[in-house]
């Protein structure tokens, strides 16, 4: 196997070990789309219970979705990786139905810090927010053996 098939067989498990014990991530119906090293993209249906006075979809449910997509990616080396900041633009309103995707993407690995920027999405192609976030990696693996 080549390092890089490796690398993408790490990212995988990690990713799956990872969702296995994210239970915010599932409650809210947040499913993996695809995984490689640096980068995931995650999708989740905009529902009744996410919809703000507006009748949009709550802000802070758009910024889990790309928080989880973020996190995703920057935990893909299986190296335990936690935010140490990050922020959001809005670009557009979701609706109820929307299926939402968040497209997490490494732009800088250093040492014990990376920067990530999320694009979120809708089922039209139409960009909803844009979210930067800054990881921080910690010592331990994500996957205990």
């Amino acid at each position: 196997m080549t390092t890089s098939e490796n690398s993408q067989v790490l990212a995988e498990a990690t990713a799956n070990s990872m969702y296995a014990r994210d239970h915010a991530t599932q409650a809210l119906g947040i499913k993996i789309v695809a995984i490689k090293p640096g980068v995931a993209s995650m999708q989740m249906v905009v529902q009744k219970t996410m919809l703000n006075g507006h009748q949009t979809c709550h802000g802070g449910y758009i910024f889990t979705l790309a928080d989880s997509a973020f996190a995703f990616a920057c935990n893909s080396y299986n190296i335990q990786a936690v935010a140490a900041g990050c922020s959001i633009e809005y670009l557009a309103p979701a609706y109820e139905h929307d299926v939402l995707t968040a497209q997490a993407q490494e732009q800088s690995r250093t040492g014990r810090t990376g920067i990530y920027d999320v694009a979120v999405m809708n089922q039209d192609g139409k960009k909803i927010a844009l979210f930067r976030g800054k990881s921080h990696q910690l010592k331990d693996a994500v996957i205990q053996k």
